[in-house]
This record gives structure tokens, C-alpha cells and sequence, in this order.
């Protein structure tokens, strides 16, 4: 047996296929009570993930009283939504984390950039400015909180590309 023959066997020994739980290709669906009331819901779980990254209503069987039996196509639909919901967590997380604005110094087009790197215990930002031939004319830390305008890069870039003080 060769190592994807081994990885196939894994997959299968992992998959399970209740109507209440529902686990393949990576992720885990599992109908659970309502905790706002009455009804059901389902929350979706990727592999290796503690949080759900999507919990929303289910739909109730024919008896009204039990729910709607999980299936392949409705595990598709929510691996596909709840794998839209992380994707645009992910796009906000990377727009609060860098910030880019584009100013005009000393007869050249410069672009500066803001990334924070968000650390538990000293989170910091860290500002590079770049001529428009991709040249790095300067680069440094500041304070997770610093706020990236056209007005503060221009005075940094007036500076002198220097440290940046509070």
C-alpha cells in the first residue's frame, strides 16, 4: 500500500455519515438544539478548528418536531457557505492589517505601506515606503494603533523616512 493509499484509507475511517453529523472532506456538520428556542440548527467546523465558523438555523423534518436528516447535498451547500464566511473573515482580518496609500514626494509616485502584526503580548506596525520602481526608501516600527493617512505619510516621507516618535 503506498502513502495516497494509506491517506484514502484515513479519509474513509474518518468520514461519517449520520443524520445528525455529518463529516467529509474536511469538515464537520452537526444538527444541534436551538439555543435561542425552539427548532434546530447546524454548525459547520473545519477540520482542526475549536469554533464553529458558521451556526445557523435547520430546517425541521416532515413530524415538525425532529430535524431535517443531513445529506450530501445540503453538507455541500454548507461546506460552500461556511467556507464563504471564513474566506471573507479572512479578507476583513487582512484590510484592518494593511493599509496602503499612495502620495506624491519629491517629484516621485511613492507608495506606503502599513502591516500590523498582531502579537499577543507586543503587537507593532511596521511602515515601508517604496519608490514606484519597487526601491524600498524607508522602513519602520511604529505603535499598532498608528493611523496610515496621505497626511501622515507625507510628513513621515518629509522626515526623512526616520522613526516615527509616539
Amino acid at each position: 500500500m503506498d502513502h495516497s493509499d494509506t491517506m484514502a484509507a484515513e479519509d474513509d475511517a474518518s468520514r461519517i455519515h449520520e443524520p445528525r453529523l455529518w463529516r467529509d472532506k474536511g469538515w464537520t456538520a452537526r444538527v444541534i438544539k436551538n439555543e435561542d428556542g425552539d427548532g434546530w440548527a447546524v454548525e459547520m467546523i473545519r477540520d482542526g478548528s475549536a469554533e464553529p465558523a458558521l451556526v445557523g438555523p435547520w430546517t425541521m423534518g416532515r413530524n415538525k418536531v425532529d430535524p431535517k436528516p443531513l445529506d450530501a447535498t445540503a453538507h455541500q451547500t454548507l461546506v460552500k457557505t461556511a467556507s464563504e464566511v471564513i474566506r471573507r473573515h479572512e479578507q476583513q482580518l487582512h484590510g484592518q492589517l494593511n493599509k496602503q496609500v499612495t502620495i506624491e514626494h519629491e517629484s516621485d509616485t511613492l507608495e506606503v505601506r502599513l502591516v500590523i502584526t498582531p502579537d499577543e503580548f507586543e503587537p507593532f506596525g511596521t511602515l515601508t515606503a517604496t519608490n514606484r520602481f519597487g526601491d524600498t526608501l524607508g522602513t519602520t516600527t511604529v505603535r499598532p494603533d498608528f493611523k496610515l493617512t496621505r497626511d501622515s505619510a507625507a510628513r513621515w516621507a518629509e522626515g526623512g523616512f526616520g522613526k516615527i516618535r509616539g
